[in-house]
């Protein structure tokens, strides 16, 4: 009796695990949001329609889409190839009377010559849509006419825009001013890919000016020169307001990517007479330096305001000692 026993409980739980099998068979051939894997289906699922045609000789190689997060076989939000391209039945199903297959409904390309950017932008923005890209619509890229693939290749294992070594290289295709910035003797490690342009700029927009990750320049500098913030009890009215005014966050010829070299930059504002950091005629030299010179040498601001950002000093504004 003992035996029959272990021999139903065992081929009960057997059959417990068949059920379960059949179950993830199941679901594994009709996932929610996809179409039926078939036994055609190379990469996506219900891709075998496009794969009859398309393979890996294909130039440029568009099923390399397998290799990325739009191509993940586990991933139930993965989308088919006609979720972004359209249903395209003349492009699946070539007219008698066509002598050339017509192209997908939707095509993704940088010059947007077949479809408008706008309704590139719309198959992207339908999984997209929150996170860093809520400020899209309306930001200075849209307002450009840019399409998503302007910027981003889907079909590419590595996409070279979300790579923080290569970034830089996808925005100077527009930006070339700012190129020729970051090769001037101070600029921020983007040349070396220590950071990328989207450490300071989200390229989706932002509520900032100039597409900042912060509301200002100034807290989206502080993300990384905290030390800079302050509070100081001898403020520097100019570094508090925008960091930009003395420095160019790009690059520059001078020192600390200064706009101007000191103590030039310092004058603009600030014209004492007979101050240190003026320059002197060899009739006005202070003593005790005297002597028949034209103007004094190696004089600058920074000589004895070290702290130009602001100070704590109790003995001035910006003094160190």
């Amino acid at each position: 009796m003992r035996h029959v026993k272990s021999l139903a409980y065992a081929l009960g739980a057997l059959g417990a695990i068949a059920l379960l099998l059949g179950a993830g068979v199941a679901s594994a051939q009709s996932p929610q949001g996809g179409a039926q894997k078939t036994k055609d289906d190379i990469v996506l699922r219900g891709d075998h329609v496009c794969t009859r045609c398309h393979d890996n000789e294909d130039s440029p190689e568009v099923m390399q889409i397998g290799h990325t997060r739009h191509g993940m076989n586990s991933d139930l939000r993965t989308p088919t190839c006609t979720t972004c391209h359209g249903a395209s039945e003349n492009h699946i199903h070539k007219p008698a009377d066509a002598k050339v297959r017509p192209k997908p409904d939707r095509i993704f390309t940088r010059n947007n010559d077949t479809t408008p950017p706008e309704e590139q932008n719309a198959a992207c923005l339908t999984c997209h849509q929150g996170g860093d890209r809520i400020h899209f619509q309306g930001s200075a890229h849209e307002r450009a006419q840019l399409a998503c693939a302007s910027c981003h290749t889907v079909h590419a294992p590595r996409d070279q825009v979300l790579v923080k070594a290569t970034q830089a290289g996808v925005c100077f295709t527009c930006h070339q001013d700012k190129r020729a910035d970051i090769f001037r003797f101070s600029s921020h490690p983007l040349r070396t890919g220590w950071m990328s342009c989207s450490s300071c700029h989200n390229p989706h927009g932002s509520v900032g000016e100039f597409n900042l990750i912060k509301n200002t320049v100034n807290e989206t500098c502080y993300t990384c020169h905290a030390d800079k913030r302050g509070p100081f009890l001898w403020e520097h009215p100019p570094a508090r307001e925008n960091c930009a005014e003395c420095h160019n966050p790009h690059g520059s010829n001078n020192e600390q990517m200064l706009t101007v070299r000191g103590p030039y930059l310092c004058q603009q504002c600030h014209t004492a007479n007979f101050h240190p950091s003026g320059f002197y005629d060899g009739s006005s030299l202070p003593p005790p330096s005297g002597g028949n010179l034209s103007r004094m040498l190696g004089q600058n601001c920074y000589n004895c305001h070290v702290k130009v950002h602001g100070s704590n000093h109790p003995s001035g504004a910006r003094l160190t000692r």
